[in-house]
């Protein structure tokens, strides 16, 4: 039986940053020591549908009902909520900013 690999949120978000900005999944997956494809493909999926809480699971875990983990406060969902609306920011600038630099270039 396989081994599951847990990866952490970073990681996750910085393979979801390099696949908007064009980079190849084979690429990816060298750069950031990820064993399978699908698992980018799968992450990418969970970005485009709004999905973030689900980067934050533990492997095996899935939350019922999408509603995501249970937390102490609400104090702490809203730093977690946060959190990754900050990290969706900077994806977009990024994004935005490579591809400024992809016209200069033309």
């Amino acid at each position: 039986m396989a081994t599951r690999v847990s990866y952490p949120v970073e990681t996750k978000m910085k393979a979801i940053e390099m696949r908007l900005a064009g980079v190849p999944v084979k690429e990816i997956m060298e750069q950031l020591h990820i064993r399978n494809k699908t698992q980018v493909k799968t992450w990418m999926k969970w970005y485009r549908d709004g999905q973030l809480n689900r980067l934050e699971q533990p492997v095996g875990k899935q939350y019922a009902y999408g509603k995501g983990p249970e937390y102490a406060s609400e104090l702490e969902q809203l730093k977690v909520e946060n959190r990754f609306l900050k990290q969706q920011l900077d994806v977009l600038k990024k994004y935005k900013k490579m591809k400024r630099r992809c016209r200069q270039g033309s």
